[in-house]
């Protein structure tokens, strides 16, 4: 049986939930919503049947229903009312709790749930931007504030990517158009982030385009021996924590040399890492891109 995260502190419940702190003392001691238990220092601490109220209430909240009604409302009656919302209308918001207690449980079988229950409604390309990606936001939040551990955050992952790779799966047999151009997928040196790219892969292959993906933490010396096979080549990578920030503009310098330099190749790149550099002054054939949709939009 997994160990179920099952005490959480205030700042806990403000992280997950989006509620602060102080208003979940005066949800608290105004409506008696919650019952935290509290050590001898009167530090509170929730169970996870706390949280789990918890992102009911917030999520009846944020979709317009006062505080002061939610807290008239039966302990049985507020999932109740939460499921009824979200039947009648937007799921994401739902589906990301429900997604945040899975990872907290590492409970697969509420993934699945809640992946399935979203399909039913909504496209994969939605599922991915509407629920994949904001809950992937917070859950880089939640670590860096040690709400939850890596171990949470590989369980999630690992999960999403199934489901990116078997969407990816169902466009292989698509014979590729034009099938003049290739891109090529991968990420630098230890980096192995790869989430956002393998969905960059099935918007390309869902578009028609050639790929070919080349996966995590490939060596700059290793990219032109696929130039030997295309011809016209956009290689497309995702710096999310490599190269890190000393090493960035010798990396491009290196890319340049040893693969810009090839007729018609280009380098498209997105991520965290591109912060910290002066995106201005990179080589024409070097593009940067803020998000996975700006650069699907520029396909």
């Amino acid at each position: 049986m997994n160990k179920i995260k099952n005490d959480f502190s205030i700042k806990d419940l403000e992280n997950l939930s989006g509620i602060k702190a102080h208003t979940i003392r005066i949800w608290e001691k105004r409506y008696n919503l919650l019952h935290p238990k509290r050590t001898d220092t009167n530090i509170r601490h929730y169970s996870l049947a706390s949280l789990q109220k918890l992102l009911n209430i917030a999520y009846l909240n944020n979709n317009g229903i006062k505080i002061s009604k939610i807290a008239k409302l039966k302990e049985n009656e507020i999932p109740v009312t939460v499921r009824e919302i979200a039947s009648r209308g937007k799921v994401e918001n739902h589906a990301i709790n429900a997604l945040k207690l899975a990872m907290l449980n590492f409970d697969q079988v509420l993934f699945y749930k809640t992946y399935n229950g979203l399909i039913q409604e909504k496209s994969f390309r939605s599922i991915f931007y509407d629920v994949f990606l904001p809950l992937l936001n917070e859950i880089g939040l939640l670590w860096q504030t040690d709400t939850i551990t890596p171990a949470h955050e590989h369980f999630l992952t690992v999960h999403m990517k199934q489901k990116i790779l078997i969407n990816i799966e169902k466009l292989q047999n698509l014979e590729p158009k034009p099938i003049s151009k290739t891109f090529v997928l991968y990420l630098p040196e230890n980096e192995i982030h790869d989430i956002g790219l393998l969905f960059i892969n099935y918007e390309l292959r869902s578009r028609g385009f050639h790929t070919i993906f080349l996966g995590e933490s490939v060596p700059i010396e290793n990219l032109p021996d696929v130039l030997e096979v295309f011809d016209e080549v956009t290689f497309i990578s995702y710096f999310t924590v490599r190269p890190i920030e000393n090493d960035i503009e010798e990396y491009f310098k290196m890319l340049e040399e040893n693969v810009l330099s090839k007729r018609k190749t280009d380098f498209w790149v997105l991520g965290k890492r591109l912060a910290e550099i002066d995106i201005s002054s990179l080589p024409k054939k070097i593009k940067t891109f803020n998000s996975i949709e700006e650069l699907v939009k520029n396909l």
